[in-house]
């Protein structure tokens, strides 16, 4: 029974592909190569009626610098500790506005402390963190938890 079905699929598959050569191939000019070169024409043609104003360099380089910025998120000019930059700024941010983990701007040090206790016993469930502070001791989430807390204030500071 396995090789009639095996026999059949393969008869099928060959059937399948004499079809599509048959239709000819859209890599080495079928119909289908003939819409590639089609659109290809029109995206000229087009272009030549609408000319693009041209950019300075120093235009281009500024559109550059911008993106980088909003890709790099909003980078604190406070300073942190390296316990927090080591520990919690990969997903955190380096002022606590989330990246991959949560945003922690404006929490406080209570809240921060209780839920990374949480997080160590199991009680909240997330593995990520959990592998991330699993050494980490209960001087460090004190110490980082006041620390976090203070971002906002720190924040608001520096707007003044």
């Amino acid at each position: 029974m396995k090789n009639i079905i095996v026999g059949f699929l393969t008869v099928l598959i060959i059937g399948l592909m004499a079809y599509t050569a048959s239709k000819g191939r859209a890599f080495q000019g079928g119909e289908a190569g003939k819409i590639t070169e089609n659109v290809a024409n029109i995206q000229k043609t087009e272009s030549k009626a609408t000319p693009i104003a041209q950019k300075s360099d120093r235009e281009i380089e500024n559109e550059k610098l911008k993106a980088l910025r909003d890709k790099a998120g909003s980078v604190t000019t406070f300073k942190v500790s390296d316990n927090y930059k080591k520990k919690c700024a990969s997903c955190h941010g380096a002022g606590g506005e989330g990246i991959v983990g949560l945003p922690l701007f404006g929490q406080s040090a209570e809240a921060i402390y209780t839920k990374l206790v949480e997080f160590k016993s199991g009680r909240r469930e997330n593995a990520i963190m959990k592998g991330a502070i699993m050494n980490v001791n209960e001087a460090d989430f004190k110490e980082l938890s006041q620390e976090i807390s203070e971002f906002k204030a720190r924040a608001e500071a520096l707007a003044k």
